[in-house]
């Protein structure tokens, strides 16, 4: 069993748990308090969620909209902050709505705190997913 304490090895499982599709898996390595912030977020996408419950309620429909098959090119950079790392990654996958392909770059900024994830800055780039953009929204926006 990895170590849930060191963030790197929880970011990665926080991937498999997303290949797998486990929303409420990966909804439990979140802090009650945690912080997420979207600093590209456009219009109709939330720029900051706070709390653990505004983040399931964003990822609830994730499985429904994006159907994510892969993570290509993980690169997990360990900083002196040891509760700190940053991944870059390519996922890639398909919009369930349209079948149309889905391939897009991240790059993340992780803090973990007691085996939890407890700030995540996210820099993927909603604008770039093909298509309709409603069709893939996976959030609540209300």
């Amino acid at each position: 069993m990895s170590d849930t304490h060191d963030p790197a090895e929880l970011y990665r499982r926080s991937l498999g748990l997303l290949l797998d599709k486990d929303i409420d898996g990966w909804i439990a390595l979140i802090a009650d308090d945690a912080v997420f912030e979207f600093p590209y977020a456009p219009a109709g996408f939330p720029a900051k969620l706070e709390g653990k419950g505004a983040v399931a309620a964003y990822m609830r429909g994730y499985p429904d909209a994006i159907d994510l098959r892969e993570v290509v090119g993980l690169r997990i950079h360990e900083l002196r902050d040891p509760g700190t790392v940053i991944a870059e990654w390519r996922g890639v996958g398909r919009i369930v709505a349209t079948g149309d392909p889905y391939e897009m770059p991240y790059v993340a900024v992780v803090t973990v705190d007691g085996g939890r994830i407890t700030h995540y800055r996210d820099y993927w780039n909603p604008l770039a997913i093909p298509g309709d953009l409603s069709d893939a929204v996976f959030f609540d926006a209300a």
